[in-house]
């Protein structure tokens, strides 16, 4: 026999195996909901301005049925909002995290539901990201890249900063325990 005198790779059964559901998922922030929704609502509220005033600007005329498709879209934009704005609401309350002793997990989706788990051993550094309205709101995006990729693993958005900030620092305390233990 080669190799490892301890190595073992019995059998699990299904039955055996850890359940996704018996994790203990977070919520994010309220706040991270809600600017959502103020920025879908303000983004829709600003084009359809911007349309609006090019309808209704006397410098250059604009021939009826082209007055026509623009209200179509003015109308079309508003539908468009609305239904982002809808389904930005009913996402971000389907979007959690857990965090356990050795993994970190993110669960999210409305009409696919995924669920990312990342083993603490597995992952080779982590990022802080914090945008003006972030910033503004007192909140952070935690990203997590896993070994051997260039690209993020995944993102936790909507966390407050401190609990992003304590994520970040236990998932490095977690790395130099095992690089030096």
């Amino acid at each position: 026999m080669h190799g490892n005198a301890n190595f073992s790779n019995t059998a699990m059964p299904s039955q055996d195996l850890p359940h996704l559901a018996q994790l203990n998922f977070e919520k994010l922030s309220p706040r991270y909901a809600q600017s959502n929704r103020y920025i879908d609502l303000f983004s829709t509220a600003i084009i359809m301005s911007i349309l609006f005033i090019v309808q209704l600007q006397s410098f250059m005329p604009i021939p009826t049925e082209a007055s026509d498709v623009l209200m179509f879209i003015i109308w079309a934009t508003a539908f468009i909002g609305l239904i982002s704005t809808v389904y930005t609401v009913i996402a971000d309350k389907r979007k959690f995290y857990a965090l356990r002793e050795q993994d970190l997990n993110y669960k999210s989706g409305v009409i696919f539901c995924k669920t990312v788990s990342q083993p603490m051993l597995r992952i080779q550094h982590v990022e802080l990201k914090r945008g003006p309205i972030d910033r503004k709101i007192g909140l952070a995006k935690l990203q997590v890249f896993s070994a051997g990729g260039s690209m993020h693993t995944f993102e936790i958005p909507g966390l407050p900063l401190e609990t992003a900030e304590s994520i970040r620092q236990f998932i490095l305390d977690h790395k130099d325990v095992n690089h030096h233990g």
